[in-house]
């Protein structure tokens, strides 16, 4: 399968352009053919991928600081448009990430070749309208790591979504963001993301494991991530009394002021920005991720990898399985999260069981396996187009792109 990659950022760096590099590395994996149009590569890629940057000549960067995000996402935008007129007969499908791919959608429409779309993250709306509410909630202003309402990205994010054949979403709860907001089942393409195999494994030497109960957060203050809630549920846990949490990333002054009584408990250990995640994981019993929103919690499979238990809200990836390899929490509920936290502090087999069935099944959420599901997503997108252009070629006139239907109330 050939595949065209356009991701306007900088792929290989952190966040969602450590995404896109491993979605890269694993469809090529795979076997699939990808040609990579970034705008700037920070990681080399696997010798078998084309690589071509949109906003780099050699050592040549254009900075995004000088055009800003948007200016260079649209600035890639338009020249993987045009790259994509000249390679149109060498293309199976396009795969496009969010403000960088307007122009290239309609070209590829125009050219009729299938489009899918990236959603890291659930619908832009329900992002802004969740972390507003909750920043008025605890009284703190927006992070700026979380989503600040901008109407042009925005704007410009919806009418990618209506242009696009397909939307890739990578959790139930994501899918869900678009179901509620009235966007046809059709329209929307589930696979997954992945942990890296090679640096989250578990420790299978009972003397590296913790002597005594503790957890752990990883991610900055972000307030859909819920800290605060964390914070909270540990604190009424009985494991405060005796246990650590470990809490790893940058904190903001005004959080750490907002929440400095829960911060400053002796139990609770603030580690700053860690680069040795998977060394925490390894010797952490539990994670805390208690999210309000989430794309696909990353971390989460990266503890299942790591033999440490994902203790989540509903908003976290599926791949955590309550009571079976974690502890699931609705959304918000601090009260059934401390029960969580106060069931496996107190039931140290139950923890141990949780733990194997995590290492037993961690392959399953690895980017190696996250690829292969990609590539089959494909290639339901490639049938559906084929299908709804003959379906059109013999009169029957369906839409190409199948449209949201009329978006639900606020």
């Amino acid at each position: 399968m050939r595949v065209l990659y356009s991701f306007p950022h900088k792929i290989g760096a952190a966040r969602i352009c450590y995404t896109a590099w491993e979605q890269v590395r694993g469809l090529a994996a795979a076997g699939a053919e990808v040609t990579v149009l970034p705008g700037v590569v920070s990681r080399p890629l696997p010798a078998s991928v084309m690589v071509c940057p949109t906003l780099a000549w050699g050592k040549l960067r254009i900075p995004y600081k000088l055009l800003g995000r948007m200016g260079a996402c649209i600035l890639h935008d338009r020249i993987v448009a045009r790259r994509l007129e000249k390679m149109a007969g060498e293309v199976d499908i396009v795969h496009c990430w969010p403000l960088g791919c307007l122009e290239t959608l309609k070209t590829a429409k125009r050219l009729g070749i299938p489009t899918v779309l990236e959603r890291p993250n659930a619908h832009t709306r329900l992002c802004y309208e969740t972390v507003a509410a909750e920043c008025r909630r605890i009284g703190v202003s927006m992070p700026h790591h979380d989503y600040k309402p901008d109407e042009q990205v925005l704007t410009r994010e919806e009418q990618e979504f209506d242009l696009a054949f397909r939307l890739l979403c990578p959790s139930e709860f994501t899918s869900q963001s678009f179901l509620d907001r009235g966007f046809n089942s059709k329209k929307l393409l589930r696979h997954t993301y992945g942990f890296d195999e090679e640096a989250f494994v578990p420790t299978l030497r009972p003397s590296e494991r913790p002597k005594k109960f503790t957890a752990l957060f990883v991610g900055v203050d972000a307030v859909r991530k819920g800290l605060h809630l964390a914070l909270e549920a540990w604190l009424t846990s009985p494991a405060s009394r005796d246990g650590q949490f470990l809490v790893a990333g940058e904190l903001s002054s005004e959080y750490k002021k907002r929440f400095a009584q829960q911060l400053s408990h002796t139990s609770v250990c603030l580690l700053g920005h860690r680069n040795d995640v998977p060394e925490l994981m390894r010797k952490t019993d539990i994670l805390l991720m208690p999210s309000l929103e989430e794309g696909f919690g990353l971390v989460c499979v990266e503890a299942i990898g790591s033999g440490c238990v994902p203790l989540v809200s509903k908003a976290c990836t599926e791949a955590c399985q309550h009571m079976h390899n974690a502890l699931v929490h609705p959304i918000g509920d601090t009260q059934t999260l401390t029960r969580h936290i106060t069931m496996l502090y107190e039931d140290r087999f139950l923890l141990w069981k949780l733990r194997e069935t995590c290492i037993r099944e961690r392959r399953n959420y690895t980017w190696t396996a996250a690829g292969q599901k990609l590539l089959g997503a494909y290639q339901v997108a490639i049938d559906s187009y084929t299908t709804v252009r003959n379906q059109r070629a013999l009169g029957e006139f369906p839409e190409i792109a199948p449209q949201p239907n009329a978006p639900a109330a606020n």
